[in-house]
């Protein structure tokens, strides 16, 4: 499990957003998932991503990683935000673009 941890440990701290999903950003397979990724996009952000489907060990792996057990999850500059249902309540509350910018993070919201 150590592998998977250090592999996840990189893929979070080498990319500014980072969204563990099922399914890929163009074809999401999970509802959740896809409303993260609409989400992402409708903020025109670029971000990584990594198919959890693809790998039972990241999986798991990911799940531990955060001791959260709901995929997706989304990282923001290494640190971990939450699932669909908090980037959602956070997205309406214009919570998240907030914490994009004092991250430094670009955010093109339409007006």
């Amino acid at each position: 499990m150590t592998d998977i941890k250090a592999t996840i440990d990189a893929q979070v701290k080498s990319n500014p957003v980072m969204l563990f999903m099922k399914g890929t950003p163009d074809f999401p397979q999970c509802g959740f998932s896809g409303q993260v990724v609409q989400m992402l996009k409708y903020l025109d952000l670029e971000f990584a991503s990594a198919n959890v489907l693809e790998n039972e060990e990241l999986r798991q792996g990911i799940k531990d990683y955060a001791d959260w057990p709901t995929i997706p999850q989304l990282y923001i500059k290494g640190e971990f935000v939450g699932g669909a249902d908090i980037i959602r309540e956070m997205f309406q509350a214009g919570e998240l673009q907030e914490l994009l910018s004092k991250n430094g993070i670009a955010v093109n919201s339409p007006a």
